[in-house]
């Protein structure tokens, strides 16, 4: 029986006895991921999955009303009999949610129910029913009341609060009414409010999470084409992308920048741009440090993203001097509106043979700023790979900066770096020697 206990999880183990072990192993929690399956976790009374494609979300919110169903904990506490099943149409409830491969008939390995499509229905032994509701007809949901919700794929739902509204005074059965949703995340209102809401646990899955039960060639494929992408963040990582309305670059406009492999040695000059931060804290902005090229077509490169939170100034030196021998850079550009003459000077302390162009701002970041954006509309630059943290500034800089009220460190130096390579005619270093 001990063999039967090592078998499972580690995690699983101490909520375990020996005893038991077989009859778990035959369970979900035997093969679960701990995001499924919470053991230990106090759940709330609404529970928010956010995943990615084929991460696992529809086999939980199956294998959570078969728990309600049943009494199993971690879920319930004791049995559920009226649960509502509502998704986007009543074709995906039933494609999906009950007839699916990882839907409700397919995972109940016993009390399995009944399911009646003329009256729109599971029914299970205990007497328990599930009613299926489309999120296209809202009012279906007054009348009924249940003690338990499954909603699936919230996101996509053509009216989602007045759906999810009149679902919550349905809710009213039981002593602890409960509901779990599942989605790919989307920008919508009520997504926000739930993320923003106390009453809420949030669970977040990626498609990459679960690539134990995805064919390796999905994941392979997908990755290839999505990854990194705002499209992929979404879709595969379950995050929420958003563009920040008046930005100076969207989504879009990056994907159209591209993500593909750049040769720095084919390009025609490369410098390193540096936006020192007021101080070395932990709390204080951020060193952004950018590094970028230009082609013999006149398209320049971002080709790194190597800012950094909370370095002292001879660490930041260290770090930018490194990446210009790296990358055989031909400049530092540095801004020097908050050190002045101490920009240049740690910079030379580190390696004094570096050549460093001094570069002040007299003109606002957003007014600096809207040359760039406009060269990125003409597709005159690139980004040589992923660089989510940068991107997420970019889209996010509006004309009163980051919506946080963050300094945007990433891309100032964007900034400085773009505008160095193509902008500035008085700051042409050497010309570089193709290798």
């Amino acid at each position: 029986m001990n063999s039967l206990v090592n078998s499972l999880p580690p995690w699983a183990e101490k909520y375990l006895t020996a005893e038991v072990a077989a009859q778990v192993l035959d369970e979900w929690v035997g093969t679960s991921r701990l995001a499924q399956y919470p053991a230990g976790m106090g759940l709330r009374d609404i529970w928010l999955v956010l995943g990615g494609r084929g991460a696992g979300k529809t086999r939980l919110g199956a294998e959570w009303v078969n728990a309600l169903v049943n009494g199993f904990r971690p879920f319930a506490d004791h049995r559920y009999g009226r649960i509502a099943l509502v998704g986007e149409t009543l074709n995906d409830v039933r494609e999906v949610m009950v007839e699916g491969p990882s839907g409700i008939l397919s995972t109940a390995r016993r009390n399995r129910p009944q399911y009646e499509p003329s009256r729109r229905r599971l029914v299970w032994e205990n007497g328990a029913v599930a009613q299926i509701f489309s999120a296209t007809e809202p009012d279906s949901l007054r009348g009924p009341q249940f003690d338990a919700a499954w909603s699936d794929e919230v996101a996509k739902w053509k009216d989602a609060d007045a759906c999810f509204d009149m679902l919550q005074f349905g809710l009213r059965l039981g002593t602890r009414p409960i509901q779990i949703l599942t989605t790919t995340p989307r920008p919508i209102g009520l997504i926000r409010h739930l993320l923003g809401s106390e009453q809420v646990t949030v669970t977040r899955m990626k498609t990459a999470d679960n690539s134990g039960n995805l064919s390796a060639s999905f994941i392979e494929a997908v990755e290839q084409r999505y990854g990194g992408t705002a499209l992929g963040r979404q879709e595969l990582d379950g995050e929420i992308i958003e563009d920040r309305q008046g930005a100076l670059w969207t989504r879009a406009q990056i994907d159209e920048a591209g993500r593909v492999q750049a040769d720095y040695h084919a390009m025609r000059r490369i410098v390193i741009a540096v936006d020192p931060p007021a101080s070395s804290r932990k709390s204080s902005d951020a060193c952004g440090i950018i590094v970028a090229g230009i082609d013999q077509g006149d398209v320049a490169w971002v080709l790194q993203d190597a800012t950094a939170q909370g370095l002292k100034p001879q660490d930041w030196a260290r770090q930018v001097v490194s990446l210009y021998h790296r990358f055989e850079a031909d400049m530092v550009v540095a801004e020097v509106n908050q050190g002045g003459d101490m920009v240049a000077s740690v910079l030379a302390t580190a390696d004094a043979s570096v050549p460093v162009t001094p570069v002040r701002a007299t003109r606002g970041k957003w007014t600096r700023a809207e040359p760039v954006a406009a060269l990125y509309a003409q597709g005159r630059v690139r980004h040589a790979g992923r660089f989510p943290e940068l991107e997420d500034e970019m889209c996010n800089f509006g004309p009163d900066g980051l919506s946080e009220g963050h300094s945007p460190d990433r891309v100032d130096a964007l900034v400085w770096a773009i505008s160095s390579l193509i902008l500035r005619g008085d700051a042409e270093p050497k010309i570089r020697h193709l290798a």
